[in-house]
């Protein structure tokens, strides 16, 4: 899976080239993803097992790093993508806006070098984030604050992009903590990084990586947002019931890892209802949590509602409608 590093402007010329080979019948849309983790899952399998291409739609997924994911999703370069962060783009303005949950709780560890055992230990150096404000950034610092450390003041924070990167500056010392997500907690606790603060176990609501796109392209095409989120919940469904499936997409997509025992430890705590719940609601409880964490230096963030950044409407067709609960009837049927 190779990054597309080009300026935003050649974005939609670029994805429209990437099109030419597709059913012409189905409809052509780029979606975005924004980093290489297993919270990616949905958008993986949905197009690997061609749900997309099942209910009309022709999915062309982008790989985008950086603020270009939130810049593309906002220009409707790519106007559905699986994206953390939307949050912070709709307080400034934009019209950005949660229409299914993905990945609902935070599970992420602080991992630090393997000569660091304690929060005092790593008093005086760096941890790594993707970008200042995402997810991660969040997480870093509520993490360093429960181990009893004062970000920017005890430690330095620094941007450094994905996982790899981080990890990587992990490995030469340029940083002596990260934070990462699954499978890149497993492969940093092999090497022999430790686990400061696992993030996942005290269970909080966080409203991570989900479905997003505009009020605007609902209003012009509700029926390509209808047609993928019901490809994403047949995705998640998929994940659920097909483990040696699932594994192997992310085994496919997360090609740097070649370990099977960590990308199966990976894939089953990916998909746990916890995490991945079976009814793709976005959680307001989590949206809620990322606004109390920006409310302290944002007045528009202690104003802000959780509903203002949701639209409910598409998963609430398919869960009023029975669709969801089918799905896992037959499932249970199988057993």
């Amino acid at each position: 899976m190779k990054k597309i590093a080009v300026p935003l402007t050649l974005c939609l010329g670029i994805f429209l080239c990437l099109f030419h080979s597709a059913d012409a019948q189905n409809i052509k849309i780029a979606s975005g993803y924004a980093s290489l983790s297993s919270a990616q899952l949905p958008l993986w399998m949905a197009k690997e097992k061609a749900l997309f291409a099942r209910n009309g739609l022709d999915v062309q997924a982008v790989f985008l790093t950086g603020m270009t994911p939130i810049m593309a999703l906002i220009a409707g370069d790519t106007p559905i993508t699986q994206i953390a962060g939307i949050v912070n783009s709709a307080i400034g303005g934009s019209d950005a806006v949660m229409i299914a949950g993905g990945t609902v709780t935070l599970d992420w560890w602080l991992m630090s070098r393997p000569e660091i055992k304690t929060a005092a230990q790593l008093k005086g150096g760096s941890v790594a984030v993707s970008t200042f404000g995402t997810a991660s950034d969040f997480i870093a610092r509520f993490a360093l604050q429960k181990i009893g450390l004062v970000p920017d003041k005890d430690v330095a924070m620094v941007q450094l992009g994905d996982p790899l990167m981080r990890q990587a500056a992990l490995e030469g010392n340029r940083v002596q903590a990260t934070v990462h997500v699954a499978p890149s907690t497993f492969a940093a606790q092999k090497k022999g990084f430790n686990v400061l603060a696992d993030v996942a176990a005290l269970g909080l609501p966080y409203q991570h990586t989900g479905l997003a796109t505009t009020r605007k392209y609902i209003r012009e095409r509700p029926d390509v947002v209808r047609a993928f989120l019901k490809s994403y919940v047949e995705a998640v469904y998929q994940l659920k019931s097909d483990r040696k499936g699932g594994i192997a997409v992310l085994a496919k997509y997360m090609g740097g890892i070649k370990d099977r025992e960590i990308l199966e430890k990976t894939y089953d705590r990916s998909v746990a209802d916890n995490i991945l719940p079976r009814k793709q609601y976005p959680s307001l409880a989590g949206i809620k949590m990322i606004l109390d964490s920006l409310a302290p230096k944002d007045a528009r963030a202690a104003k802000a509602k959780p509903e203002e950044f949701a639209d409910m409407r598409f998963v609430k067709e398919l869960d009023e409608s029975g669709f969801i609960d089918r799905l896992y009837a037959g499932k249970a049927a199988e057993r």
